[in-house]
């Protein structure tokens, strides 16, 4: 029995008068920018938390802020609703400009449900832009609101890096450069498909070893890699750190090799983080660190998800590395992350896209 993830429920409220009409324009901003509405006071109070949560450091190697807060006082609304990531905080009676403003927009069944302690998050979408993602953040108190930031900081910054992640496959995922043929056999022979882009070439394919290498830009200074992997008659007990991690050292060091096969990848544990998360409804095992070459000489960030699938009763691997040392690497690691997403069984491909996908093959 493993455990199902649940994320915190998003209130299906009324929030009037905060609708535009016509049509709207693409959101602006860096996808990690979150401009933040409040008043000066209360978001010095505050500023400590919302930058554990939201500006944690990541290691890619470089320290990389997850996102940047950007303050901007509710005189400058008009600025804000022009960005992809908003919040709007501020305690519900507390007087100041920024709760005026909430009182102002909240209907009385969402103020009586702060009051009570029922919610304490309304996010909007598409509210004044075309994907965005606005977020209202509000309690009885500012040392309430201070606590359920803290303690729902992963389900918050869950919102904004799922809707980033929307953005960035919109943009992606382009039929005009996808590898329709390339899809079509991973799904006749193996089962799976995932989205290809045209740039990505298909490095290796061992059907003995259930491995397949995915690359793009090889030999260049900005280099991803995606394999997929797979176990046969496996069980949901692999499912632990030291079983994935033994699993993805052994395919890297077999296939990801350099400088005539003496050289490999292999990942260590400096800021190797592991994580129980919902991978397209799935439960997963989610593994984020490093990879190094063998001999030290260079290394870069990795993504990894291995769940069981109880239909074909395979576990399967996947995972995203990028070698890029002239670049800052969060977005990069982020667009691989979004590719990994697009990974579907055949079971979950409806009768039309199989259809649809296997055509190509006769082209």
């Amino acid at each position: 029995m493993y455990r199902k993830i649940t994320l915190l429920l998003i209130s299906v409220l009324s929030v009037f008068l905060l609708s535009s009409c016509g049509v709207k324009a693409p959101a602006l901003g860096q996808e990690d920018e979150i401009f933040v509405v409040a008043d000066s006071a209360e978001y010095a109070q505050l500023e400590g938390v919302l930058k554990e949560v939201f500006g944690k450091v990541i290691y890619t190697p470089q320290p990389e802020h997850l996102f940047k807060l950007t303050r901007k006082s509710i005189n400058n609304l008009d600025d804000a609703k022009k960005m992809k990531n908003v919040i709007i905080l501020a305690p519900l009676n507390s007087g100041s400009y920024t709760s005026k403003y909430l009182n102002s927009i909240l209907d009385s069944t969402a103020k009586s449900m702060v009051m009570q302690d029922s919610i304490y998050v309304i996010n909007k979408y598409n509210l004044w832009s075309k994907y965005q993602l606005v977020m209202i953040l509000t309690a009885p108190t500012l040392s309430k609101l201070r606590s359920d930031i803290f303690q729902h900081g992963d389900d918050l910054v869950y919102y904004f890096r799922d809707e980033s992640n929307k953005r960035i496959a919109a943009a992606l995922f382009n039929p005009k450069f996808e590898q329709k043929k390339v899809e079509a056999e991973f799904l006749k022979d193996y089962g799976w498909t995932m989205y290809v882009q045209a740039d990505y070439k298909v490095a290796m394919n061992i059907p003995k070893k259930n491995f397949v290498w995915l690359r793009r830009a090889p030999n260049s200074d900005m280099e991803r890699w995606v394999f997929v992997h797979w176990i046969d008659n496996a069980s949901p007990t692999f499912l632990n750190a030291d079983s994935i991690t033994a699993e993805r050292n052994k395919m890297t060091k077999e296939f990801y090799k350099v400088a005539g096969d003496t050289v490999y990848v292999e990942s260590y544990d400096a800021y190797k983080k592991i994580s129980e998360v919902n991978f397209n409804g799935r439960y997963a095992i989610m593994m984020q660190g490093m990879w190094r070459f063998n001999d030290k000489s260079g290394g870069g960030p990795f993504i990894n998800y291995t769940f069981f699938d109880e239909d074909s009763g395979r576990i399967y691997m996947l995972d995203g590395s990028i070698f890029a040392p002239k670049y800052q690497k969060k977005s990069i690691i982020q667009q691989v992350d979004v590719l990994l997403h697009s990974f579907k069984t055949e079971n979950e491909l409806s009768p039309e896209k199989k259809k649809e996908l296997l055509s190509t093959l006769n082209k």
